[in-house]
């Protein structure tokens, strides 16, 4: 047996039989293990309420709301106005209380109606079986069968679903209990009533806390979303565009300098990917909250989903893009360089307009240069496709027929590319003129919104009209 004394820490290793060490771990005492586990819990607990308060908020609101709910049982003159049916209140609270507005309004509404509703159809159904003699249990099945087979048929269409699909199953369970309740119809009714008014009275105290307690509106996170992905694709149209011109040597000294924050600007446009479902999911939701700050009654939602759209379509050539910078076939430094200034001029101004997407969505104002930013890229883009055409083509001759390169007059030498050698670039340069096109896209769907919404005006001078001057994409 030996000892070592390292860092402060005392180690010890003992001979085995094949003429090795093995080191000797003391073991911990199970009050040490408690202790150390609990420390981790709590760690790790902290850091996710540090990380996003909101959560934090969200528990203390659902603890408020039940604290005030089960004032019913404590308080004997409302417990006896709804009798042992309070307990309706503290359910309704618990599956109905979501996060945010949207949620907790769309669920208080559909818990309701689908309550009243089905509640209605089971005491219907329930007096007709009553008056049917011998025949009660099959017009109950039957009505139950019908009903049901209905409500789980319309979860599956995805308009209904979106929307109703809480409502429907809440309305399956409801029917299902009221119409075999086997209650006298006079008896069956109170009931309702009371399993009503308590369902009325959980919906609006959840109501009333997630719309005056620190409110999280879903329309102002789907809003802040959108415009937040119109800058992650400018970052990441520029980054490409850089990343691929950029020299090697420079490459080379600067490989390690910010290299995790500028990894994550080019991959930027993998968020716009991934984001269509929360975007399409927050549009849902956010047509149920009442009007709040700048979004009125009835506000275009949908229309951010036509954004978020357009939006993924740039992102599709960002992609693209991202994959012509991994090329095996790398392009010379000569055909880069007579492409660098008009691919980097296009890149420029297509990712000025994004951002100036973002600050109209930002201030829900309207752009008063945006006509001037698609004249410049449009510009751009011819200015591309002209460079493109002015590539000195190598063509493949037999060596006795081959010309050497001609000479201005300036005896500057004019050096021709082989056609494999411009591919790569080539490739690069079709893309951004199809992001262009693409982003121009992406501005009409705003203007829309700016139409639906009713955008204010931008209180700076307005550019000149200049929209007649504008030059065609072609691709």
């Amino acid at each position: 047996m030996s000892s070592k004394v390292e860092a402060g820490k005392l180690e010890w290793k003992i001979s085995v039989d094949n003429e090795t060490t093995k080191r000797l771990v003391p073991k911990s005492e199970p009050s040490e293990r408690i202790f150390l586990w609990l420390k981790g819990l709590i760690i790790k607990t902290w850091r996710i309420g540090a990380d996003d308060p909101a959560k934090v908020v969200h528990c203390l609101k659902v603890g408020l709301a039940l604290s005030l709910v089960c004032i019913f049982y404590y308080m004997r003159p409302l417990y006896d106005g709804v009798g042992g049916n309070a307990m309706w209140a503290i359910m309704t609270v618990v599956v109905v209380f979501e996060s945010n507005v949207g949620a907790t309004f769309s669920k208080c509404v559909n818990r309701v109606v689908a309550t009243i509703l089905a509640g209605s159809l089971g005491i219907a159904v329930h007096w007709v079986a009553t008056q049917s003699g011998k025949a009660e249990i099959f017009v109950i099945g039957f009505s139950v069968f019908l009903f049901a087979f209905t409500a789980t048929y319309s979860r599956f269409v995805p308009s209904f679903k979106a929307r109703f699909d809480y409502g429907a199953m809440i309305f399956i369970l409801t029917f299902s209990l009221v119409s075999v309740g086997g209650y006298r119809v006079d008896k069956l009714v109170d009931m309702a009533q009371q399993r009503v008014t308590t369902i009325a009275i959980g919906t609006s105290i959840c109501i009333i806390i997630t719309v005056f307690l620190c409110p999280i509106w879903v329309g102002s996170q789907l809003h802040c979303l959108v415009q937040h992905n119109s800058i992650k694709l400018a970052d990441s149209l520029d980054g490409c565009v850089a990343e691929y011109f950029k020299k090697k040597d420079v490459l080379t000294n600067e490989n390690n300098n910010n290299e995790g924050e500028a990894t994550m600007k080019l991959q930027g446009f993998k968020y716009v990917l991934n984001s269509k479902g929360t975007e399409e999911s927050m549009a849902n939701l956010a047509r149920w909250e009442p009007a709040h700050g700048s979004f009125n009654f009835r506000y275009p939602w949908q229309q951010y989903v036509k954004i978020g759209a357009a939006m993924r379509r740039c992102a599709y050539c960002l992609e693209n893009l991202s994959i012509c910078m991994n090329y095996e076939t790398e392009a010379p430094d000569q055909v880069k360089k007579h492409f660098r200034e008009a691919c980097t001029k296009l890149s420029s101004s297509s990712s000025k307009i994004l951002r100036e997407l973002a600050d109209m969505l930002k201030n829900t104002r309207r752009s008063s240069k945006m006509d001037f930013l698609v004249f410049d890229m449009n510009s751009a883009v011819q200015e591309l496709q002209e460079t493109l055409k002015t590539v000195p083509i190598k063509a493949n001759r037999p060596k006795e027929e081959e010309v050497p390169s001609d000479e201005d007059n300036n005896g500057d030498k004019t050096i021709l590319m082989s056609l494999h050698e411009v591919l790569p670039v080539a490739t690069l340069v079709s893309l951004l003129i199809e992001n262009a096109a693409r982003i121009q896209t992406t501005v009409e769907a705003v203007d829309e919104l700016a139409n639906l919404a009713d955008f204010k005006q931008d209180s700076k001078k307005k550019t000149e009209d200049i929209n007649t001057n504008q030059p065609t994409l072609s691709s």
